[in-house]
Order: structure tokens, then sequence, then C-alpha cells
């Protein structure tokens, strides 16, 4: 029977078309986010039993996000250049083997490496997901679509630690670094069988200097925030060294994507108002999703002596505000097109949410802690994947990958450095705390008698102590310094909440259009096929020199005075 009008979607597709093909990216994007979340819960447990200590928890999980941050952009560009469904295959591939690997890791230093090679393919799946949506669904469609893409990380970051703490309870936590196999595999094959995107054939030139300059650039910071204060001074010449060599590094590395012709990051991007305030609001949310992710499983296990397992329940509550908003927004927007009511409103959330949990200690009522959970996750859910709508609303359709990988790019790299600075913050308070507690402590270990000499050894070592395993006298003291440690570092977050809210407010308000990625490539063809043969001749020899406002009228509508009020 043939289809009728109503049945298709403004992109020409029916709905059960743009679902099929959506399949395999949402099979894609719940493999990383379920790898991901699936080890969040039992961290402190693989990281006590491989002998880590604060900091080796922090780059765990911070060596992942900085390879993510520093491969989106050129994931993003790739996208632009080569075949955008063998690019995603290739990223499911890199993320499945390498969290497999992780799980034969027999110390720190090997776990990190797996889980920075574990990055590489998450941040193919970040921006390739994004793009390949834009591929096939106009923006003003795709608030409804987006709401799918936060179900399913509601899902897999509810079930993800839940599954990941009754594995570590019952098999061990190896195991956790193995379920997502059989959902990669089924991911590949859906991507295979239902995704059908055009073969994008260019010229292409890699901007690999960009690429090494940016790597040392953002590597030097976090090395150096995540263990100045301990192995070194805060000021010393091995400060000095670092921060100037990453200053050095980020101003070459702008001065080569100013000359390069294929650039990593077009610095020409950040003239255009939406792109570089979604920019700045993402990377105070990448803030808020990777801190909060990380340091509130953290608090449950050493604050409030949960195993892995409880600590998964524990913060459904963060999901659950994240699954309502995602989903709940992005119907309303697709039904009325507006968006930046949302956007305003998920930054006040996700400020409260963060402020709140500034208060946090050992005892606090779970149902408080629930709330400020709640509120935190939904103001995430209302502000992460909408950043992106909103950049790929207004981004020449031909610059569609970069313009989305460079949002998701400041996200990740947002995170990445908030994860690392409250995680230096959380190792200086804890030291800091047991220093202050140290009597109190001796004496609560002098009454445990000859059980005694093991807890001391247990919380000299340097080590993450088993929490749960300590006498019960000095397992409150244990918990207290640890909630106010984590309740301490959460204080970071707050400005640059703040920040993103700022930034947020002053967004153009540009109407969401209803052409998807390909559609407007197309429109801007036969634009430039309908002009004289002198203008077009002169087009191809100076394609530079075209406006986009020339070839698409539509997606510079920034510059009306009507499109900018708030």
């Amino acid at each position: 029977m043939a289809t009728s009008s109503s049945d298709l979607t403004e992109s020409g597709m029916t709905r059960r078309q743009v679902l099929e093909a959506l399949s395999g990216l949402l099979l894609g994007m719940f493999v990383s986010m379920l790898a991901a979340t699936v080890v969040s819960t039992s961290l402190p447990v693989i990281v006590h039993d491989l002998g880590g200590d604060q900091a080796a928890f922090t780059w765990v999980v911070t060596a992942t996000l900085l390879t993510t941050a520093i491969s989106t952009p050129i994931w993003g560009k790739l996208a632009d250049l080569f075949n955008r469904k063998v690019l995603i295959q290739l990223a499911i591939v890199i993320f499945v083997l390498a969290t497999a690997a992780a799980g034969f890791a027999q110390d720190p230093g090997t776990l990190i490496a797996f889980r920075a090679v574990q990055g590489i393919g998450a941040g193919g799946l970040a921006a390739l997901s994004q793009i390949i949506m834009a591929d096939i669904i106009s923006p003003r469609e795709r608030g409804r679509y987006m709401g799918l893409f936060g179900a399913v990380m509601a899902v897999a970051t509810i079930g993800g630690p839940l599954l990941g703490g009754v594995v570590t309870d019952s098999l061990g936590w190896r195991w956790n670094f193995y379920i997502a196999l059989p959902f990669a595999v089924l991911a590949l094959i859906l991507l295979q069988t239902t995704l059908h995107v055009k073969t994008v054939t260019r010229k292409v030139r890699i901007d690999y200097l960009g690429i090494v300059l940016l790597a040392a650039a953002v590597s030097l910071l976090l090395v150096w925030v995540t263990n100045a204060g301990t192995d070194y001074d805060w000021w010393s010449l091995t400060t000095l060294l670092m921060v100037g060599g990453a200053l050095v590094a980020t101003a070459l590395f702008i001065l080569v994507e100013l000359r390069s012709r294929e650039p990593l990051i077009p610095l020409r991007m950040f003239r255009d108002r939406t792109f570089t305030l979604a920019v700045v609001a993402s990377i105070a949310t990448g803030i808020a999703m990777f801190g909060a992710s990380v340091f509130l499983s953290q608090y449950m296990q050493m604050a409030r002596g949960a195993t892995p397992t409880e600590a998964g329940l524990m913060t459904i509550p963060m999901i659950v505000g994240l699954l309502i908003a995602s989903v709940g927004v992005g119907q309303l927007i697709s039904r009325f097109g507006a968006w930046k009511p949302y956007l305003i409103v998920g930054a006040i959330l996700l400020t409260a949410g963060l402020a709140l949990l500034t208060t946090l200690h050992y005892d606090t009522p779970f149902v408080l802690v629930s709330i400020y959970m709640f509120l935190m996750g939904a103001g995430v859910g209302m502000t992460m994947q909408n950043l992106v709508l909103v950049v790929q609303n207004t981004a020449r359709p031909e610059e569609i990958g970069v313009a989305s990988s460079g949002v998701t790019f400041f996200r990740s790299l947002g995170g990445t450095v908030g994860v690392s600075v409250m995680g230096a913050a959380l190792a200086s308070s804890v030291t800091d705390l047991f220093a202050d507690q140290r009597e109190a402590l001796g004496r609560a270990i002098a009454a445990l008698g000859e059980q005694g000499a093991d807890v001391a050894a247990q919380l000299e070592s340097g080590a993450l102590p088993a929490v749960r395993s300590l006498p019960e006298s000095v397992q409150v003291i244990v918990e207290d310094i640890y909630a106010q440690g984590i309740a301490h570092s959460f204080l970071i977050a707050v400005p640059f909440a703040v920040l993103s809210f700022v930034a947020i407010l002053f967004l153009p308000n540009v109407p969401l259009h209803r052409m998807t990625t390909q559609q407007r490539l197309n429109a801007g063809e036969a634009d430039l096929a309908t002009v004289s043969t002198s203008e077009g001749m002169d087009a191809v020899a100076s394609p530079t020199d075209i406006d986009a406002t020339d070839a698409e009228p539509s997606v510079r509508r920034d510059s009306s005075p009507d499109d900018h009020d708030s």
C-alpha cells in the first residue's frame, strides 16, 4: 500500500524508516554508555584491588575523558570527509576491544592505558551519532528523537551501575568489561543493515600537527592539575614548565589552525555567537555530567558505606531526572518549536542541584540527597543534547560535522578538566582532613587492640580504603572525611554552572528550520546551478568567496533582529 503524505516526516522518510535508521545509532550509544557506566560503581573496588590511590582513581576516569575530548573533533572532521557509516562502525570496534582489554589489567597504569584507547572510540560515537542524526532528521523534528537518545542514555546510566554492582559483588569486577561485547556485535549488524547515508568523497588533508598540539596542551594541563600539591608544589619549577608548555602548545595550535587548509577546529566558527555561547554552556554541562557521575558513586561507597550494587540504586534519582527532562523537553521542542525557555530552566536546575550537593555530609538524609541529584539530572537532561541541536540549526551544512563535534569536544574537555580539578581538590581535602582527624583516628584504632595494626596499615598505605570493611568506630570518621572532601569538590562546579546560565541567556533565539543536512546541501547545489554561466564559473573558481547567505538563506537567520530576541 502506498505511503500517505501524512505518514512522512519533513525529511521525506516515514517514521518507521527513521526509527530503523536510528536503531543502530541508539544501540551504539547504548554500548558506549553501558561500557562506561557499568564500571562506575565498581571503580573504588577496582582501584583498591589494583593498589591505586585517589590520583589513580581520578586518572582512570580522566584518561578516557581526555582521549574522548581530543578525538571528538578529529572524528567530526573525518565525518565531513569520509563515509560516516564506516567511521561509526570503526569507532564501536575500537571502543569495545579496548574495553575488553581493560578487563585484563593487573595494575593501575595498564588500566589507565586501555581506558585511554577506549576514549578514542567513545569520541567517535559521541560525535558521529549527532552528525548522522542531522543527516536524516531536521532540527525541528530532532527534539522528538533526541528524547530517544536521552532515554537510551538514562537506561544505560541506570542499568549500567546496577548491573555492574551485581556483577562485581557476584562474579568479580573484571567481568564488567566484557558485558558490552554482545551489544556491540548487534550494533554493528544493525548499522550495516539499516543505516544508509551518502558517501562523502573529498580530497583530504589531515591536520596532524594540530592533533599533536591539542593533545599536548590538554595533557600537560591535566597532569599538572592532578599532581600539583602532592608530587610538587603549586608554585614550583615543575608547575612553571608544565603550565608554560600548555600555554605554548595552545598558542601554536591556534596559529596552526588559522593557517591550515583543513583545520581540526575552524576558528572562524567562533565568530558565530550561537556556536561560541553554546561551547561555553557545554563546558559547564560536561563538568556537571561527568563530575557528578564519578564522585556521587564514590560518595555513596566511601561516605555512606554502600556496596557497588547499593551505590547504583542510590544514584537512580539523578537518572530519573535526566530521563524525564530529556524525553519530555525533546517532545515539547518538536511540538512547539521553542527551545530557549527549556534551556534556561535547565541551566537554573543544574546550578541549584550542584549548589545543594556542596552541602553533603555522611549522614545527610537520603531524601534530600535524592532531591539534589534529581535537580542536577534534570538540568543536564534539558541542556546537554539541546545545545548540540541549537548549533546544528545554524551551522553551514558542509560543516555540520565539525560544528557538532566542536560542541561535544568542549563538553568532554570541560568534563575532563572538571573531573581532574575536582579529583585533585578531593585528594587534597582528604589528606588535610585525615591530618586533622589524626588524634580521633588514633584513639579509635588504639581501642581495637590487635586488629588496630591492620586498620592503621590500610589507612597509611595511600590506597583507597575499603570503607565497608573498617570497624564501625573508624568507619564513621573515614566516611565523614570523604563526605566533606566530595562536597568541597562540588564547589568547583558551581561557578561554571552559573557561567552556563549566563551563556544560555544570551543565545540568539533562532527558530528551528525544517530541512535535514542533506536537503540543505541539495538546496545549496540547486541554487548554485541556477546562477548565470559566468557567475557559476566564478563561484567554482573561488568557492570560499560564496557567502553562506547566498547558498543557504535559512541558515544565517541569526542576523535578523527578531531572531535575537530572548
